[in-house]
């Protein structure tokens, strides 16, 4: 007995499809979808974004800020949309973005970008498969100029290779403009590794991708090589500001730092010894139309703190693999490009931009809540704001 198949259609981005898919759960579970069958959106501009859509799940988006940005590619105060089931997070969030306007602002850094694809290349020995991997520095150039005919905007920066077993792992780095890249730099080295195998002058093998890209997971040689942005932000706050806002010291935060954030991390074998970038970086992912998934490889962070003698509280944060877009994938879907224009960040020509907003965004909910766990108001303030029963 064969199962119920989902309704298609010849026009399947339309209400009526959409509406009769409803109909078919209804039917087959019981469950009615009233909110998720009520959106504004024409689902005729969902193709390349979903496919059996159905209708929305609708998430809160909560508003933070200003955010004070003092950045090469951000400058200025950013209304910043977390989109969050999570009581309390945009309170925090907001909280911290107060703090770190009285401190003169985040300042943000971009040092590098690439997104790969990792290919695996297979021979017979280990002895082929140096003979090949000496090869492909000889040719590299060929293999770029065969990559870049996939893209107008992907960049092939160089070919990483590592050599284990009988086989040769590579990363292929890119440059991707202002789309994540995933899919183009998939697209460009797939056209480069068959024109590796078609002009290499030995039998070769390959896989597309062999998981040193580890796409959709954190990795300890992205938080070294960077996967998307890798940025730096970092403030100095006054200890009086501290007293004032956040009900702490900058003795007694940096204390805490050194404790939680150095050897607890350590012992648990975090990739982050910060406090929760995930939760920031999420909610403005989800509400600015990202591959939500990326926070796999985003959340990774590289906290730094120091006491200074006049007892300022410095602090800095570098996010290795900040995989972020402002255009192309589900950006220009309506509420999702309204959220990146309320930054000033939809479009070409404004990643960067936006990847200095996030990784602004985590410095201030990293300073919010490591207060709020010295400050003794960790508890009470969850009470309050993240309680619905």
């Amino acid at each position: 007995m064969s199962s119920p198949k989902i309704p298609r259609s010849t026009d399947d981005y339309t209400r009526e499809a959409a509406a009769a898919r409803r109909a078919f759960v209804t039917e087959q579970t019981g469950a009615t979808l009233e909110h998720t069958g009520s959106f504004s959106l024409d689902p005729a501009v969902l193709p390349g974004n979903v496919e059996h859509f159905t209708g929305v799940a609708q998430v809160p988006v909560g508003l933070a800020g200003p955010l004070l940005v003092d950045g090469e590619h951000a400058q200025g105060e950013f209304y910043v949309p977390l989109a969050t089931t999570e009581g309390t997070l945009v309170a925090s969030y907001n909280r911290g973005m107060k703090l770190v306007r009285l401190a003169g602002g985040v300042k943000t850094t971009v040092v590098k970008e690439s997104m790969q694809r990792a290919p695996v290349f297979i021979f017979e020995s280990a002895r082929e498969a140096r003979a090949f991997a000496n090869w492909l520095v000889a040719h590299e150039d060929d293999a770029r100029a065969a990559a870049e005919t996939t893209t107008k905007t992907g960049k092939l920066i160089e070919v990483e290779r590592y050599l284990a077993g009988r086989f040769c792992f590579t990363r292929f780095d890119y440059t991707t403009g202002d789309a994540a890249g995933q899919n183009m730099t998939g697209k460009a080295t797939w056209a480069a590794c068959e024109w590796i195998k078609a002009n290499y002058p030995g039998e070769i093998d390959y896989a597309l991708e062999a998981n040193l890209a580890t796409d959709k997971k954190h990795s300890h040689i992205n938080n070294l090589h960077t996967r998307g942005r890798r940025v730096i932000a970092e403030i100095t706050i006054p200890d009086q500001l501290l007293r004032e806002v956040m009900n702490t010291s900058s003795q007694a935060l940096y204390r805490r730092r050194q404790i939680s954030g150095q050897v607890g991390a350590w012992l648990s074998g975090s990739a982050n010894n910060g406090a929760h970038s995930a939760n920031g970086i999420t909610a403005l992912f989800i509400a600015t139309g990202q591959d939500v998934a990326n926070v796999s490889e985003s959340h990774a962070a590289h906290a730094y703190v120091e006491l200074r003698e006049n007892g300022d509280y410095y602090y800095s944060i570098t996010i290795p693999s900040l995989i972020c877009a402002t255009y192309g994938g589900g950006t220009g879907l309506p509420s999702q490009r309204e959220c990146l224009e309320m930054m000033g960040c939809y479009g070409a020509g404004n990643a960067l931009k936006f990847a200095e907003i996030v990784a602004a965004t985590v410095v201030a909910g990293e300073l919010s809540l490591g207060s709020a766990i010295v400050a003794d108001e960790w508890v009470s303030s969850h009470d309050e704001y993240g309680r619905n029963r």
